[in-house]
């Protein structure tokens, strides 16, 4: 901390002693409400450029108005300023596939342990948990009870702590697939009709679509093939056909909401590619004509892989109560998912960064910079992922994934440098969320 207000102190001496030498004029007519953020230099994702001595003023309403040169301009004493110090500043991060009502520690039969309202308790806790690891926005892609809708209400009314939600409601899928539920007996199922979010024909699906949009979904996610962690589904089974899928994506799209896919297996992640769907999420056993759709498709495709959370189902999934079924599941597509992101990242598909938190903690998300290095990106592209990329593919680059102006002052500070060393995002020193600092200091 000492460094700190020895930095500071540097930066407010350079900015009042240069301004006759740079004849730079001076801030101090800022807004009422404005903020200034100082750090030692900052990561410009839109360019790849390091830029030194930022002076970033954020106004009332959380969004960068200006960006100087900290060494050149001076600001009154009515503008709050807060300075982070000898960091590096990078842009609030984004993960865009997450469950905030899923404890990691919590698997099988172990959830029937708990009340219904119990996950809804638990979200709380799991996005102040992101939030502190820097991920200042997350897509949260199915939650039970619309627990994320509500989360996300909580949130931006200031009776709760955490990122930006971009809340699905519930997941849609098919009778007996990977969005239904399929751990319990007949006799425990409803017997007034279908589990929320599943239908199984177009028009049911659509109507879902527009379900989910009408109590809150931001967006829209469909479980395309069978998954890892259900049971009585493999992972490569298609279970959603493309005229069905291709019904969710066009009335998605029609009320201006995009589309996740939960693909595991190659003929789900082409029939999702050619359906329209906007991500594809997990893309494990993607085949190279399903790569080759994706790059050549003129309507962007983005792939969301989340290759770290197997270190920690394998490590602590049985003593979590996870079955042995899932755990084969996991094991056996793991190093196959690992591979075909080098594969896939190597022939040019668009790919942001997702975690599938929940399944593994949400606090320990930002070890997936490491892995994604590992399997072939530089830490400049693992950290587009995460910004650049994971706006455009919400369709936010007005609002998040960038340090610059118009954008909301989501900023995420760090002790080394980044992009020699992106390790440093698995712990971040210092959170800022619309201008208000919400860890560091």
């Amino acid at each position: 901390m000492q460094s700190r207000v020895k930095f500071g102190s540097f930066l407010r001496g350079i900015a009042l002693g240069s301004v006759a030498l740079f004849a730079v004029p001076a801030l101090g007519q800022e807004p009422a409400g404005q903020t200034v953020i100082t750090a030692a230099r900052y990561v410009d994702v839109l360019t790849g450029k390091t830029v030194e001595f930022p002076a970033i003023f954020v106004g009332a309403d959380g969004r960068i108005t200006n960006i100087a040169d900290a060494r050149t301009v001076r600001w009154g004493s009515d503008v709050k300023h807060i300075d982070l110090g000898d960091k590096t500043l990078v842009p609030g991060l984004i993960d865009m596939h997450v469950h905030l009502d899923g404890p990691a520690d919590i698997g099988g039969y172990r959830g029937l342990e708990f009340t219904d309202s119990f996950w809804g308790m638990t979200a709380v806790k799991n996005a102040r948990d992101m939030l502190d690891a820097g991920f200042t926005t997350v897509r949260n892609v199915g939650s039970g009870d619309r627990n994320d809708i509500g989360l996300k209400q909580a949130i931006d009314a200031g009776y709760a702590v955490g990122p930006r939600i971009v809340p699905a409601g519930y997941a849609l899928g098919a009778t007996g697939g990977h969005c239904d539920s399929t751990y319990l007996p007949p006799s425990l199922e409803k017997k007034d009709g279908k589990e929320e979010g599943i239908g199984d024909s177009p028009d049911e699906l659509r109507y879902q679509v527009r379900r989910q949009r009408k109590f809150g979904a931001e967006v829209i996610k469909v479980c395309a093939t069978g998954g890892v962690f259900s049971r009585n589904t493999e992972p490569g089974q298609l279970q959603v056909p493309e005229a069905e899928l291709r019904a969710i994506a066009d009335e998605a799209h029609q009320w201006g909401l995009r589309v996740a896919a939960h693909a595991h297996g190659g003929a789900g992640i082409r029939a999702a590619i050619a359906a329209g769907i906007d991500t594809i999420e997990h893309a494990s056993l993607v085949d190279d004509e399903g790569i080759r759709m994706a790059v050549a498709r003129k309507q962007p495709v983005w792939f969301a892989m989340d290759i770290f959370n197997t270190e920690y189902t394998q490590a602590e999934g049985a003593k979590n109560g996870v079955l042995e079924d899932n755990l084969r599941k996991d094991r056996e597509i793991a190093q196959i998912q690992r591979d075909n992101f080098r594969k896939a990242h190597r022939a040019g598909v668009r790919m942001v960064f997702a975690s599938d938190a929940g399944v593994m903690p949400h606090g320990q998300v930002g070890g997936q910079f490491r892995v994604m290095v590992e399997y072939g990106m530089t830490p400049l592209q693992a950290i587009q992922a995460a910004t650049k990329n994971a706006a455009e593919a919400l369709g936010r680059e007005k609002d998040v994934g960038a340090i610059a102006i118009g954008r909301y002052a989501d900023i995420v500070a760090v002790d080394g440098n980044p992009l020699t060393d992106v390790r440093q995002l698995e712990s971040v020193d210092a959170v800022v969320k619309g201008g208000v600092v919400v860890k560091g200091e």
